[in-house]
């Protein structure tokens, strides 16, 4: 797999622990409807503790372990108060969390459910979107992730092996290629070979998928 390459017209790479591409799923989903397209989705498993430091809350959000920097905390506050704002308006429940995730478990199940085909990965990605930022899944437990593949109607059976050998070393070594190729946070749009990082570009991607009409839009948040 090549990070800028695809069948596809269009490659989105998310995260389920990051609030921005949780913001950025049903937008980007809008865009296979409106033009009839099927996007390639992909997990990008960041490592937030390298750039952000890590933290542990209990679950009145008091911290009871911490190795970041003032400043870092700063840019994790403001980052949620930004994407919590987003989110009231829009209806949707979004609790920071408790602790820093590996996400990438679920995102191998990613990886599994793309091959039960889309209307299956997109139950399996809007359903640990929801309950990961409602607190209510834990995406580090592989039967946790078994039962949500089969409730998304994706066959569970093999999973466990897959995720241990094949589906393990196929996530990895995409992720050893993805900040050489310019790819380095979510919600990240890949078309025509060229990464575009933020939920602020819909409205290019968008433009580009319909034709390319008339002047190209200005990079902007817009409400969705």
């Amino acid at each position: 797999m090549q990070p800028l390459n695809s069948q596809a017209p269009l490659i989105v790479y998310v995260d389920y622990k990051s609030p921005y591409a949780f913001l950025a799923l049903e937008p980007s989903y809008q865009l296979e409807d409106d033009f009839g397209i099927e996007i390639d989705w992909r997990h990008l498993t960041l490592d937030i503790g390298s750039f952000l430091g890590t933290a542990k809350a209990d679950g009145k959000g008091r911290v009871l372990e911490s190795n970041r920097s003032k400043e870092q905390w700063s840019w994790v506050r403001y980052a949620y108060r930004d994407a919590k704002r987003t989110a009231r308006h829009r209806g949707l429940v979004l609790k920071g969390p408790l602790k820093v995730w590996n996400s990438s478990l679920a995102g191998i199940g990613m990886q599994w459910a793309k091959t039960a085909g889309r209307e299956c990965l997109k139950r399996y990605s809007f359903t640990v979107f929801d309950r990961f930022w409602r607190r209510e899944l834990d995406i580090e437990d592989p039967v946790v992730i078994e039962a949500l593949l089969d409730e998304s109607g994706v066959a569970p059976q093999g999973f466990r092996g897959y995720l241990e050998g094949e589906g393990r070393a196929e996530h990895d070594a995409l992720q050893a290629q993805l900040l050489p190729a310019g790819v380095f946070g979510v919600p990240t749009y890949v078309i025509d070979g060229q990464p575009f990082f933020g939920r602020e570009h819909l409205p290019f991607v968008r433009w580009h998928l319909g034709g390319r009409q008339g002047e190209a839009p200005d990079v902007a948040y817009r409400p969705f």
